[in-house]
């Protein structure tokens, strides 16, 4: 892998890496288009801080944006985010089971 591939790639789990932005992803998994204000209420956040992530994750090339009028909608452009969120979470699953039976003894 050349550095400057590497790069990109770590550019791409940056964009992910905050709680709010997989969140986000969780949340647009569900719906097929949904506002800055629906998020916000969902998640129980500002709208300004909701705005600031999709801004990363739009830039990330994980969501893309269409206007609406006066407001934006927000959709899941790359599938393959959702298969590498289940893919870690299954990981984690795993892990807590193991230090379940190993607390369990």
């Amino acid at each position: 892998m050349t550095p400057e591939a590497a790069e990109l790639i770590a550019d791409r789990f940056r964009a992910l890496s905050d709680p709010t932005r997989l969140r986000i992803i969780d949340l647009l998994r569900t719906k097929e288009e949904a506002s800055v204000g629906e998020l916000a209420s969902a998640l129980g956040a500002s709208q300004q801080n909701v705005s600031k992530h999709l801004s990363t994750l739009l830039a990330g090339g994980f969501v893309a944006r269409r206007k609406q009028g006066t407001s934006s909608l927000y959709r899941i452009s790359d599938p393959e985010v959702l298969g590498l969120c289940e893919r870690v979470c299954s990981g984690i699953e795993t892990q807590l089971l193991e230090l379940e039976r190993m607390i369990a003894g």
